[in-house]
């Protein structure tokens, strides 16, 4: 017995120490909250703690990351999308809390629900015809992400029976699922290529689409439409007497584009040693010094240049150039389908979407452009915003050329539909309603 005791002291030391420990300070900087994270290094321990701050929606304007040995220290300089520091003091606990548990939960209230994942061919009114086939099955769309990268799409959606709202199990209703929704990815050009998956597994989803396009290998693949913004920088040197590959990354600054690097690098299996990340006004500067797990820095000239063109596909996923909607409306069936097939008949296309359903309420963005990914007219988006509702589709946000036009375009642009607005608190707030931080969303 005595044994026994003597191994669970230990086994709470061990746990003591691997755990990691968090200081959270608004003092020494007077622009950003200083999240500092100290903890044994293993393998993927950056991007949970990386994960933590971007699933908040901070932006992460510094962050220095160091080890020493089997130790390593990350600080992290955030703020709100306003561009504060953060008071609210139930964030701070969040914070504090989820990376200080070693196995936090990732599935933010997933549970009960089946996943689908769809990779393919993209095209002009795919994810219409995803979303009628849905509703036609009695499948209810609760939350689902769509990403778009050069020609493919990747999606993760949430759905449940829509009339026992209960997860989809029945494996005969799966297999018409997954046979109805690979007949409409394939079209008539992705025979080999269209994937179709049902899942009960919990992801991290935005982790996942990384995955399945990574999988897809769309970093191989050439753009079918050229690039309205400039590619990101990506190089990759080694420094051989300390047996480090050097990563920069320079490009346009957003928000998750830190999570976004560190998921790429980690699931491609290097580790991360040092690094140093910068913001100066809309660009990042991002240093990283690596290893592969075994200890290998990067080797040939092959891996380099993989490695650069992942890189480069990771910051791009998210980086979209389309009008920015919003749609706010009473949750019903089919409304999904509906919208969608509004944007095809008036030849948008979507680039990228995040789907939500909050207490029977749909909180839906969408970003799209015309047929060839150009700028959609502003003349279409008031008509689509008529057909579905001016009340419930808003304009949130212009991608930044439309500000680059003369005078005369940029007013009318500006004037689409009366209400070009920035949702800089919309998305904290959401998340953090729906992490149930807060009681409400408004």
């Amino acid at each position: 017995m005595e044994w026994h005791a003597c191994l669970d002291e230990y086994e709470k030391l061990v746990i003591r120490m691997s755990t990691p420990r968090v200081v959270i300070d608004n003092g020494v900087c007077p622009t950003a909250t200083l999240v500092k994270v100290d903890s044994a290094r293993r393998h993927g321990i950056l991007l949970d703690a990386v994960q933590v701050l971007t699933d908040l929606n901070l932006s992460i304007k510094k962050a220095y990351i160091s080890s020493d040995g089997q130790w390593f220290m990350d600080v992290f300089h955030v703020t709100d999308l306003n561009g504060n520091k953060l008071t609210d003091e139930s964030v701070i606990s969040y914070i504090e809390q989820s990376i200080e548990t070693t196995h936090c939960d990732r599935s933010h209230g997933f549970n009960g629900l089946t996943a689908l994942e769809l990779t393919g061919t993209d095209r002009i009114g795919l994810l219409s015809e995803v979303f009628a086939v849905l509703a036609d099955l009695q499948c209810d769309v609760v939350d689902a992400k769509v990403w778009t990268h050069n020609g493919r799409i990747a999606s993760l959606i949430f759905v449940k029976d829509c009339n026992s709202g209960s997860p989809i199990e029945d494996s005969q209703q799966i297999d018409k699922i997954e046979a109805r929704l690979r007949n409409v990815l394939k079209g008539d050009n992705d025979i080999r290529s269209a994937k179709t998956t049902v899942s009960m597994a919990l992801t991290h989803t935005e982790r996942r689409l990384h995955q399945m396009m990574f999988a897809d290998r769309d970093y191989e693949r050439k753009p079918i439409l050229e690039h309205t913004s400039e590619l990101p920088a990506v190089t990759v040197q080694n420094w051989v007497e300390r047996g480090y590959s050097v990563v920069n990354v320079q490009c346009k600054d957003r928000t998750k584009l830190l999570f976004d690097v560190v998921c790429t690098l980690t699931d491609m299996q290097y580790v991360v040693f040092h690094a140093t990340i910068k913001t100066s006004g809309d660009k990042a500067y991002l240093e990283f010094y690596i290893r592969h797990r075994d200890g290998i820095p990067v080797s040939s000239e092959p891996e380099r240049h993989r490695l650069i063109q992942c890189l480069q596909a990771a910051v791009e996923r998210r980086a979209s150039e389309g009008v920015r909607l919003e749609l706010c409306t009473s949750d019903r069936q089919c409304l999904l389908a509906d919208v969608t097939r509004t944007f095809r008949e008036n030849g948008l296309n979507v680039t990228r979407a995040e789907i939500s359903t909050t207490s029977d309420v749909a909180l839906n963005v969408f970003y799209v452009t015309d047929a060839t990914g150009n700028l959609a007219d502003p003349k279409t988006i008031e008509a689509v915003r008529q057909k579905i509702g001016l009340g419930n589709l808003k304009v949130k946000q212009l991608p930044s050329v439309y500000h680059q036009k003369a005078e005369p375009e940029e007013q009318q642009a500006v004037g689409v539909g009366g209400a070009v607005l920035l949702s800089l608190g919309s998305l904290v707030r959401r998340n953090l309603y729906n992490l149930g931080l807060i009681k409400s969303y408004s």
